[in-house]
């Protein structure tokens, strides 16, 4: 008689645990854990955004070898990431994967480029 009451409170405990996410974060990151709310690219590239952000979109190119750059495409366009001074590299994050990536503005020319700090998937 007292196995039933016992299997009755480990089963509520698993659901409060599950409930509650009792388990650990969302995601990988890599290098310093991305903060803030995400910009555009296209507020980037229209110089509206302050010099270190944070942006969210779609790894759809990747730096074939060594995995120390990437192309991140939101709804607005796409913008170069660069990952090698970072301490991480994206070898194992597959293209089309959704990340969020903070760093600071640059510029290679005319072109804006992210040098990244932190990336998660």
């Amino acid at each position: 008689m007292i196995l039933k009451p016992l299997i009755c409170s480990f089963a509520l405990c698993l659901l409060i645990l599950s409930v509650t996410g009792c388990s650990k974060p969302k995601g990988t990151v890599l290098g310093k854990a991305p903060k803030g709310e995400p910009q555009t690219i296209l507020a980037v590239r229209d110089g509206i955004t302050p010099p270190n952000v944070t942006l969210r979109g779609a790894m759809i190119e990747k730096c074939p070898t060594a995995g120390c750059w990437f192309i991140l495409a939101d709804r607005t366009g796409g913008l170069k990431v660069d990952t090698k001074n970072a301490g991480f590299v994206v070898v194992k994050v597959p293209l089309q994967t959704e990340v969020t990536v903070s760093g600071k503005i640059v510029h290679e020319g005319s072109e804006p480029v992210l040098e990244a700090t932190g990336l998660r998937y």
